[in-house]
């Protein structure tokens, strides 16, 4: 029997979270509970979600009672060491804060998943291919700081430099809710190392995020006859990212035109999964789309990969600075952020984008 799981209010109502807690051990304590994979696995993944808002929230509250403790007696000994315990403890207790509601802005559906991003060039031939290839390895490396496993699933060379298509699989908790504040159209601005005559290029590359969805969380149904599959024989110039035997998979998904590939692994039946997975990805977000009056979160700002549509310039001449567009934040150490150091954008787009949900609601 199928068995519905508990509600539960506002990301803050701790009571009620705690009372759902409640309900949701005494279903899991129930014989049987087992029997339906898909809604046991639900439950489970809310009960962990829900304890982990309610610590953050036990934690807040510890910190504040210790420090209106020390207030206390800092104020009735007069003594200047408590008071600047004191003020630590301030210093740390709204940092605490600050990451509390940094971590409410991660409440969509699948913030907390894993999930697929695609690398795409725009116009502009070997100056563009060489761009994505820039973009691909700063968001390597800011997985990488993040802890995250990356495994590149799907990369075509560029005919000269840099590469035509890539896609890699994030593996780590709110990887989708992160990265998703990345997807968009960044523009290069820099000397060309391809213009013998060295003269200023502008380039635009696209990168996009899609949250890795179980067949359990969605109803996408995928006939076998409504699939092409071809098997071909990875190479270019993924390295050691990529395999080199003819176990490749190009799956094309004939009613949406979507075409998905994977060569990441020494086994058809392996990279066969892992392409389903990515189509599976694509076909929730279509679905999506479908459902809305407007483009989905993720596809909203899908847009022709050139002017005007940019979400981030990457100036390295004449001067050096990166801008976001969206929210303003500046860095002046392309390097750095092309080495993967994003925080600050990501932070400041999804602060931003609640707080603009919140004012316009």
């Amino acid at each position: 029997m199928k068995r519905e799981s508990p509600s539960f209010g506002g990301l803050f109502d701790i009571d009620a979270k705690r009372e759902a807690i409640m309900e949701m051990e005494s279903i899991m304590a129930q014989p049987g509970f087992w029997d339906d994979s898909g809604t046991s696995r639900e439950i489970i993944k809310k009960r962990t979600t829900l304890e982990k808002v309610v610590q953050l929230w036990d934690g807040l509250v510890r910190q504040t009672e210790d420090a209106r403790v020390m207030i206390e007696l800092g104020e009735e000994a007069q003594d200047a060491e408590t008071l600047t315990e004191v003020h630590g403890m301030a210093v740390r207790l709204m940092e605490a804060v600050g990451a509390a509601e940094f971590q409410r802005m991660l409440c969509g559906p699948h913030d907390r998943n894993s999930c697929f991003i695609t690398i795409n060039p725009g116009a502009g031939g070997t100056e563009s291919q060489d761009w994505a290839e820039m973009i691909l390895r700063m968001y390597l490396r800011y997985c990488e700081k993040k802890g995250w496993k990356t495994v590149i699933t799907e990369y075509q060379a560029g005919d000269e430099a840099g590469l035509k298509s890539a896609t890699f699989n994030v593996s780590g908790e709110y990887a989708y809710g992160y990265l998703r504040a990345e997807a968009g159209i960044h523009r290069l601005v820099r000397i060309s190392p391809f213009d013998s005559n060295a003269r200023r290029h502008t380039s635009f590359a696209s990168m996009y995020a899609f949250p890795e969805i179980e067949e359990e969380d969605i109803e996408i149904k995928i006939s076998d006859t409504d699939l092409k599959v071809d098997t071909f024989r990875s190479g270019g110039a993924g390295g050691q990212h990529v395999n080199t035997t003819d176990s490749a998979v190009r799956i094309t998904h004939l009613p949406s035109g979507i075409i998905v590939a994977c060569q990441s692994e020494r086994s058809q039946i392996s990279n066969r999964a892992t392409a389903m997975k990515v189509l599976r990805a694509k076909l929730y977000e279509r679905e999506v789309e479908e459902r809305k009056d407007k483009a989905s979160e993720i596809a909203a700002e899908k847009k022709e990969i050139g002017w005007g549509s940019q979400i981030r310039s990457y100036v390295l001449h004449p001067y050096k600075m990166v801008k976001d567009l969206r929210t303003g934040v500046e860095s002046g150490n392309p390097d750095s952020v092309l080495d993967g150091n994003l925080e600050d954008f990501v932070v400041a787009y999804l602060m931003g984008v609640r707080r603009n949900v919140g004012d316009a609601e």
